[in-house]
């Protein structure tokens, strides 16, 4: 993929972040890019499920607009205070070390940033409401997939077909690596 090979400097911090803390889950650079670009096209509020050490968050804030706001939730505290730091002097970042359902009435959100590896928490069912109309919704983690119904270790994947399928969004899925995919949901 074409992209420059440099780091936002935010982006580089909350690397160094995460290797300091022995963190190795966390954004990948394509997926990255891509959260940067969308950030660039919101206002409002913005919001992370899951910071880790702050790499996605990092990403976001490398595209922010002024005037927006990203609110970021990490339920492990370690994990949330090294993010904490990156952005310390940051009005437009807010890391909280909580629950990402501390966020439920935040929002409505301009877009949301949502790691899959609890696929409960990054249904439609659960997140559709904290979601403005036109309102973008980015999950990534996901092994591309080239077949109907979308497949996944040999099995339906169930959170990629619900999310693909349900009427309240608009959506689909973006290979960012020849490894790698991302879903992208607008809500209508």
């Amino acid at each position: 993929m074409s992209a420059p090979p440099d780091l936002p400097p935010i982006v580089s911090r909350a690397f160094d972040v995460s290797r300091r803390a022995g963190y190795v889950s966390f954004c990948r650079n394509e997926t990255g890019r891509l959260l940067a670009a969308l950030a660039a096209t919101r206002s409002g509020i913005m919001a992370e499920f899951g910071t880790g050490c702050g790499v996605g968050t990092a990403w976001l804030r490398s595209g922010v607009r002024p005037g927006a706001h990203i609110l970021s939730a990490e339920l492990d505290p370690t994990l949330a205070t090294a993010a904490q730091d990156i952005f310390t002097d940051d009005p437009q970042v807010e890391v909280l070390a909580a629950d990402w359902s501390t966020l439920r009435n935040k929002g409505p959100y301009s877009l949301l940033f949502l790691d899959p590896s609890v696929p409960e928490d990054a249904s439609a069912e659960a997140v559709a409401d904290l979601v403005e109309p036109g309102g973008i919704v980015v999950l990534d983690d996901f092994t591309p997939c080239e077949f109907w119904p979308p497949i996944t270790g040999g099995r339906v994947d169930v959170l990629r077909e619900t999310w693909l399928t349900d009427e309240r969004f608009t959506a689909v899925e973006v290979m960012v690596a020849p490894d790698a995919a991302v879903l992208l949901a607008t809500r209508r």
